[in-house]
C-alpha cells in the first residue's frame, strides 16, 4: 500500500496566479502559465519526486465558473456529511458543471486546500462566496495572498475576510519567492490540521535533505569548476617559418590567446549548465546588465568581483605560497616567465585583471619548430573572480523563483527589483577563509590534490547555506 501523501488542490477565480504558485512550490518551470484569464481548464496534478518517491502532490485546477450556484447547494445540502463529494457525485455527468467539477473532485477525493487571491486587487463579492463554500467543504485549508505588485491597501480587507474562514493565511509571491519561504510556507501546513503534522513533517524533512544533497552537488561544480580552470593550459606547435615575422607571431599569439580565453569561458558555462540542472532551472533569463551576463573577462567583471587591492596583498602574502601568482603579486605582474620551459622566451602576456596579467605566454623553441604555451592562470585575483561568480550563479539558481516565467516585467506597477550593487561573496569573507581559498587556488594552478580543498568546501557550503536561509543576500536581481 502506497504511503499517505500531502494532496493539495491549489484553487481560486481565473487569473488569480495558482499556476505561477504551483510552478514555485515544485520548482517546475514548464508548467504552462499563461497571462491570460482562464487558461487551465482541468486539475492538473503536480507530484514532487524525492528519490523516486512522492513526498507531496500539488494540483493545478480551473477557476471558479459557478461559485454561487455552488455556494447555493452546499448550503441547502449543508447537514450533508460530505459537501464537495456529494456535489461531485450529484453533476458529474452534468456539461453545465464541467469547470465545477474538475475543480472539486480532489477536494472530493480528499485533498487540502490552498486559495490564492491576487491581494492587489479589491475584494469582491464573488470572493466571498468563493471563500465560504471552501469553509463549508470541511477541508484543511490555507489561503495565500499572491500579491505580484506594490499595490497593498487592500491586503488587509482580504486577511480579515479569509482568516474567518482558512486555517492558515499566509503572503506569498509566487514570482519572487525564495527557498527560505516556500520551506516556510510549507512548515504552515502542519497548522491547517493536526491530523496532517506527521504528513508533513515527512515532505519537509525530504525537501530539506533534498536541498542539502544538492547545495553539496554545487559546491562540488564549483571546486571542479576552479580545478580545470586554474589548471588550464593551451599548446600550439608551429613551424618556424610561420614566425619568422612579427606579423606571423602576433597572428599565433592572437589565435592562441583566443583559444585560452574561449576555454575558460566554456569551462565557466559548462558549471552554469550543471548548477542551472542541479536546481531544475530550464527557463532562465538574466537581465543584459546583470553581472552574471558580462563576459567572464571584461573589465565590469573584474572591477565588480573578486578581493579587493588591499585584501589581495594581504592573502597573497599570508598564503605564502610558492607559485606563480605569489611572484606576480610581488612584482605587479612584470614577472619573466617564472614557469617558462627551459631555453624559453617569454612571448607576451593575455588580458588583464585587476591591472595584473592573467596569464603568461611562453615559447619553447625547438629545431624547425615554436611550441606556444599560454597558461596556467597565474593573475591572483581571477580565481576570486571566478568563484565570486560561480558563487553569484548558484545563489540566483537557488532564490530563483520557478514561477517567475509569468511575470510581466515590464508592468510599472509589478514589485520593482531591489538595487544591488554588483558585488560578490569572498570579500565578506574572513582573512582565515580568503587565506584557505588563496592556498586551494595555488594548489589547482599546479594541478596538485590540495589539502585545503576540505575547509574551501564548508567555507562555499556556509555561503550557500547562508543563501538558502535568507541570511545572505542571494543578489537573484543582479
Amino acid at each position: 500500500m502506497a504511503a499517505k501523501i500531502p494532496r493539495l488542490a491549489i484553487m481560486g477565480h481565473p487569473n488569480a496566479g495558482k499556476s505561477s504558485v504551483v510552478a514555485t512550490l515544485t520548482e517546475n518551470d514548464r508548467i504552462a502559465i499563461d497571462k491570460r484569464a482562464g487558461t487551465t481548464t482541468k486539475s492538473d496534478v503536480y507530484p514532487v519526486v524525492i528519490d523516486g518517491r512522492k513526498v507531496i502532490e500539488f494540483i493545478d485546477t480551473p477557476g471558479f465558473q459557478n461559485p454561487n450556484a455552488i455556494l447555493e447547494w452546499f448550503q441547502a445540502h449543508e447537514d450533508t456529511p460530505d459537501l464537495a463529494h456529494a456535489f461531485v457525485e450529484t453533476y458529474r455527468n452534468d456539461p453545465l458543471y464541467a469547470h465545477d467539477i474538475a475543480l472539486m473532485e480532489p477536494v472530493a477525493q480528499g485533498a487540502g486546500i490552498i486559495l490564492v487571491v491576487d491581494g492587489s486587487k479589491r475584494i469582491k463579492e464573488k470572493d466571498r462566496v468563493e471563500i465560504e463554500l471552501l469553509r463549508l467543504t470541511g477541508r484543511p485549508r490555507m489561503a495565500i495572498l499572491n500579491n505580484l505588485s506594490k499595490q497593498d491597501r487592500y491586503m488587509n480587507q482580504w486577511r480579515d475576510a479569509l482568516s474567518k474562514a482558512f486555517n492558515s493565511v499566509r503572503e506569498f509571491n509566487a514570482h519572487r519567492a525564495t527557498y527560505d519561504e516556500r520551506m516556510r510556507l510549507l512548515n504552515a501546513l502542519k497548522s491547517i490540521d493536526q491530523r496532517w503534522e506527521p504528513m508533513v513533517e515527512e515532505a519537509i524533512d525530504a525537501f530539506a535533505h533534498d536541498w542539502e544533497r544538492r547545495t553539496d552537488q554545487a559546491v562540488g561544480t564549483i571546486l571542479d569548476l576552479l580545478k580545470q580552470a586554474l589548471s588550464y593550459k593551451v599548446s600550439k606547435t608551429v613551424k618556424s617559418g610561420k614566425v619568422i615575422f612579427q606579423s606571423g607571431r602576433d597572428r599565433v599569439k592572437a589565435e592562441i590567446t583566443a583559444e585560452f580565453e574561449d576555454g575558460l569561458r566554456r569551462l565557466e558555462v559548462e558549471a552554469q549548465e550543471h548548477i542551472r540542472a542541479n536546481f531544475r532551472h530550464n527557463v532562465w533569463n538574466l537581465p543584459p546588465d546583470s553581472v552574471l551576463s558580462q563576459d567572464l573577462l571584461s573589465e565590469d567583471v573584474g572591477q565588480a568581483l573578486g578581493l579587493s587591492r588591499r585584501q589581495l596583498a594581504v592573502v597573497g602574502m599570508a598564503a605564502g605560497a610558492a607559485s606563480g601568482a605569489t611572484i606576480d603579486l610581488a612584482t605587479a605582474g612584470h614577472s619573466l616567465g617564472a614557469g617558462a620551459f627551459f631555453g624559453g622566451v617569454v612571448g607576451g602576456v593575455l588580458g588583464v585583471v585587476g591591472g595584473k596579467a592573467l596569464a603568461k605566454l611562453d615559447i619553447e623553441r625547438a629545431p624547425n619548430t615554436h611550441v606556444y604555451t599560454i597558461g596556467p592562470v597565474s593573475n591572483p585575483r581571477f580565481p576570486f573572480v571566478l568563484l565570486d561568480r560561480a558563487v553569484l550563479y548558484s545563489a540566483r539558481a537557488m532564490n530563483w523563483a520557478h514561477g517567475r516565467q509569468a511575470a510581466d516585467e515590464d508592468d510599472p506597477n509589478r514589485v520593482p527589483d531591489r538595487e544591488i550593487r554588483p558585488k560578490g561573496f569572498t570579500e565578506a569573507l574572513d582573512s582565515q577563509d580568503q587565506r584557505e581559498l588563496a592556498r586551494f587556488f595555488s594548489d589547482a594552478r599546479r594541478g596538485k590534490e590540495s589539502e585545503h580543498e576540505a575547509a574551501c568546501r564548508e567555507i562555499l557550503k556556509d555561503i550557500l547555506r547562508g543563501v538558502s536561509l535568507s541570511e545572505i543576500d542571494s543578489r537573484s536581481d543582479l
